[in-house]
């Protein structure tokens, strides 16, 4: 059984690795993902994996993976830092706030059927001094991430707390995506992962 990676995320090429997992093939699926008016956040972000994963075209011998991850506070979907001033906004948005990361994954079996899960993790930081905020975004680290940050890297040391998936706020939540493999007859292996 072959597997297709639809996505150009580093990370939930690592995630995988994690479940014992190398993709046959990568594939960066290119969709719009604007939200539509009014989008709830977890509506979204299902929409998105689905959406990237009917984006690549699948061999009949292939399952597919994709995966979206956001970040929101209340209704408000903050998607990729795609600029300095960007992540500064969302820096401080999410400044000793309790915020929500959702991460998505759609698998489609060998046989068609989709088959999709979301994680929805709350994260709490520290209140952020001016200071932080300054040397965060000169490390260059969050730009290009939902929400601004990455929360395997600096991000992490001002985490007050978490309830959920850490592996999900990276990017691919391993507990549903190894349920979605393995019941889309993914060959896990069954002594490890």
């Amino acid at each position: 059984m072959k597997l297709v990676l639809a996505s150009s995320s580093p990370r939930r090429l690592e995630l995988l690795g994690r479940l014992g997992v190398t993709p046959d093939r990568i594939i960066s699926p290119d969709i719009d993902e604007t939200p539509l008016k009014g989008e709830l956040p977890h509506d979204y972000a299902v929409r998105m994996a689905r959406e990237k994963a009917a984006a690549v075209d699948r061999a009949d011998d292939e399952i597919l993976i994709a995966g979206d991850t956001i970040v929101a506070v209340g209704r408000r979907i903050l998607g990729k830092a795609e600029d300095e001033a960007q992540q500064r906004k969302f820096l401080q948005l999410i400044s000793g706030r309790r915020h929500h990361t959702m991460s998505s994954v759609c698998i489609i079996a060998a046989d068609g059927t989709v088959r999709t899960k979301l994680s929805d993790s709350i994260i709490k930081f520290k209140r952020f001094q001016r200071s932080e905020i300054d040397t965060y975004i000169r490390s260059g680290e969050g730009l290009g991430k939902a929400g601004g940050y990455a929360i395997q890297g600096l991000a992490e040391a001002y985490v007050i707390s978490i309830s959920g998936s850490f592996s999900g706020i990276m990017g691919l939540p391993l507990y549903e995506t190894r349920n979605l493999l393995i019941s889309s007859g993914y060959p896990l292996d069954q002594n490890g992962a």
